[in-house]
């Protein structure tokens, strides 16, 4: 990784931080996504220092972005055949498909309280 790629994250990254959690999406997940918006194929550790994240939550946040198909996780061995492979991370998706995730789950958490405060005045009529 080239040296400038360790302030990986800039202005952008971290206002996609901001943005994402304000959404409620967790910080090490947020932290994540930003990472691998703002840079290419990533491993583990420049996630970390780009982040300040532990290995552990690398490992953990990019547990349910796996799930919902939006990365491509690799491991390749070492030169050596000691010592763990390393992770390489890279989104295969498009950063707007996950905006319009996030958007999906807002509105529909908005409508659901929208519906609530209906009903409570539907019965505060009564």
């Amino acid at each position: 990784m080239k040296s400038e790629d360790f302030d990986l994250l800039e202005e952008k990254g971290y206002e996609i931080i901001e943005l994402l959690q304000g959404l409620d999406v967790p910080r090490t997940e947020a932290i994540s996504i930003a990472c691998l918006v703002c840079g290419d194929e990533l491993t583990s550790q420049n996630i970390e220092q780009a982040s300040g994240l532990r290995q552990p939550e690398v490992s953990i946040a990019m547990r349910p972005l796996r799930e919902r198909g939006w990365i491509e996780e690799r491991s390749e061995k070492k030169n050596t055949d000691k010592g763990r492979p390393v992770k390489y991370y890279k989104l295969i998706v498009p950063f707007e498909e996950i905006v319009r995730t996030f958007e999906s789950k807002a509105l529909k958490k908005n409508m659901e309280m929208v519906e609530a405060l209906e009903q409570l005045k539907e019965l505060s009529n009564h």
